[in-house]
């Protein structure tokens, strides 16, 4: 354990991503690797001489990075809505193609005069990559659209709506469909090789069909959650899956009886983010980016893990907050991308960081934590799908318990306040159960209320009540014996949020569709829904009965008065704000920027802030 006296701010200088890396991708015919990242950057890494430069910024998140064939230029698609084309030549960006309205997720070259993007706002655009105008828009997918592939004039689209779908790129219309299947489809990729398109679903299976008739070929239970990540060697047709079990396979594509064979899996790194991987150009190596901003590089045939560039560059890790809890008037816990549970004090006159640990088990993501006070216990929920807990009793965290769940990355988690429940724990995980265990840590009862994450949950302050959503837009409330108490309808896309307010008679939400929501808690009535602009809102909490505030991914406060539907907005960060909590008459907020936020819930005006990690840096790379 760490005692931090002062706070961290990193150099003005670009050695790695201050964020996870989304997308790693080689570029033919040479030893670079370009990436995009959650900070928003697009870099250069050198393989062969472990050289790291910034070739610009985004406005928002980077999601996904794509190369044209001869690596001249290189797409990057981004949360600002935009996809930037980059000369890699004179690295520089050469256009902005403009058209979505929600984030853009994939992008792929063509040919050298066409393009085509998909989004989170369900459309397909195609590009002419000479002027940068619009070509095509493609309509059909039901939700967001998550990846793209192109294949002898047809495109391959997968996403949120459970279907692989097929169209044709000269005339925009739709050939046909696969599915929709139980889960999301976040990945697919083509075979040319073997004529195959190849599906990576959310229930951990690749479903491989045939280009031509359509006919499946494969359902293989490949992993044990879901699948991020599918991609296909060009000059083997070896199909690699990465998945949030994080396993990373390599599969025999050519089986003869039409099946799937694991021929390899990867060496594991704890840092590894499963979206990012890619073949590279020779089908020798497999490059992904992790966590800690760093270019991972494995050999494919023996799957060991060759070189990790920028690791060099201490410290490690990067302080994006994810997740944010209350001690005690002015004590506060996080937890981070970079696997590290943090203390500090925030208060009007204070903002000082106290300590800072990593589990026993060693440094892994985290995205959830609570503080249950009774008990004098914190517990942080992890990417390894754990629950890791420390004693708080004495000022200090010393490590208690770890508690394998084995239901994918943890996102929320809670701890009961009423005297017959105390302590017991309540965790929204990524499989789209609840998880109830007993303050000492004895599974209760798997609550199966989502079929798809768990993005938040919150306990009644009275009752033994809970809510949650999910990643299927689905709320529900449910008691603490596991019995569906009501559902309540009303939006179109994930929730990213819920909250109760103090009386224990409404329930906010928060998500995708840009709205916020109000229902009853028993009647399940809606009683406001209040559009809060065309910025993806994250978190949210009640001030009052009256009063709710919520934040986005553009670094954005919105406090919404029921009553008058009056929305006042404030930026405050330079990153998407994760959570936000209640801190002794103010509010705390953090934010993937690196930095804590301790605001007026009246004025959102910002009293005092505590940062350890600067995101972005200055200089001619700067766009």
């Amino acid at each position: 354990m760490d005692r931090l006296n002062t706070h961290h701010q990193q150099p003005e200088v670009f050695h790695r991503h201050r964020g996870p890396v989304t997308c790693a991708a080689e570029i033919p015919g040479s030893s670079t690797i370009i990436t995009s990242g959650y900070d928003s950057a697009v870099a250069l890494f050198d393989r062969d001489t472990g050289a790291v430069e910034l070739l610009g910024y985004h406005q928002h998140l980077a999601n996904r990075v794509s190369v044209n064939t001869d690596g001249s230029l290189a797409a990057t698609a981004s949360s600002d809505y935009n996809i930037y084309i980059w000369d890699l030549y004179n690295k520089s960006m050469r256009q902005v193609l403009q058209g979505h309205d929600d984030d853009v997720e994939d992008f792929v070259f063509i040919n050298e005069r066409l393009g085509a993007s998909v989004s989170r706002d369900w459309r397909i655009i195609v590009w002419d990559l000479h002027d940068g105008s619009i070509q095509r828009i493609l309509r059909g997918h039901q939700k967001d659209v998550l990846s793209i592939n192109h294949h002898a004039g047809r495109l391959y689209t997968s996403g949120d709506d459970m279907t692989l779908r097929v169209w044709d790129l000269h005339t925009g219309r739709q050939l046909s469909m696969w599915g929709p299947f139980e889960t999301e489809t976040d990945t697919c990729a083509i075979d040319p090789l073997n004529g195959r398109a190849v599906l990576g679903c959310d229930d951990g299976h690749i479903r491989v069909f045939d280009l031509h008739s359509g006919s499946p070929l494969a359902d293989t239970e490949a992993h044990t959650s879901g699948i991020k990540k599918v991609a296909v060697a060009s000059d083997s047709g070896q199909i690699l899956s990465a998945a949030y079990d994080q396993r990373i396979l390599i599969w025999e594509a050519a089986d003869v009886d039409g099946g799937l064979r694991q021929i390899n899996q990867l060496e594991s790194r704890p840092a590894l983010w499963e979206r990012s991987f890619n073949w590279s150009t020779d089908g020798r190596r497999v490059v992904a980016g992790t966590f800690d901003g760093t270019v991972l590089l494995w050999d494919a045939v023996s799957g060991t893990c060759l070189q990790e560039i920028g690791a060099e560059k201490q410290p490690a890790g990067n302080a994006c907050f994810n997740d944010i809890a209350a001690q005690n008037d002015s004590r506060i816990v996080l937890v981070s991308d970079d696997g590290h549970i943090r203390t500090a004090d925030l208060s009007s006159r204070s903002a000082d960081w106290h300590t800072r640990l990593e589990p026993p088990s060693g440094r892994v993501l985290m995205n959830a934590i609570t503080v249950d006070p009774i008990h004098r216990r914190v517990i942080a929920g992890a990417h390894d799908q754990s629950l890791h807990i420390f004693d708080a009793g004495n000022g200090q965290l010393q490590p208690l318990q770890h508690l394998p769940l084995e239901e994918g990355p943890i996102n929320s988690i809670r701890t009961s306040a009423l005297p017959e429940y105390s302590g017991e724990l309540f965790v929204g995980c990524y499989s789209g159960t609840v998880a109830h265990l007993t303050a000492d840590g004895a599974l209760r009862n798997r609550i199966k209320v989502h079929d798809n994450a768990v993005k938040a949950l919150r306990l009644h302050p009275h009752l033994p009540i809970g809510v949650s959503c999910g990643a299927d837009g689905s709320i529900a409330s449910w008691d603490y014996d596991g019995r569906l108490r009501c559902e309540y309808a009303g939006h179109t896309a994930i929730v990213d949020d819920v909250d109760i307010d103090p009386s224990g008679q409404y329930v906010a939400s928060t998500g995708r569709d840009f709205t916020l929501k109000i229902h009853g808690l028993d009647d399940a009535v809606l009683y406001h829904s209040i559009h809060l602009g065309r910025r993806s809102p994250k978190a949210l909490c009640f001030v009052k009965p009256d009063v709710v505030v919520v934040t986005n991914y553009w670094g954005e406060l919105i406090r919404v008065t029921l009553s008058t539907q009056q929305v006042v907005h404030a930026e405050i960060a330079d990153n998407g704000i994760s959570s936000i909590t209640p801190l002794n008459g103010h509010l705390a907020a953090a934010s993937y920027d690196g930095a804590v936020y301790l605001v007026d819930p009246e004025s959102l005006e910002v009293i005092n802030t505590l940062r350890c990690m600067t995101q972005k840096v200055t200089g001619p790379a700067y766009v």
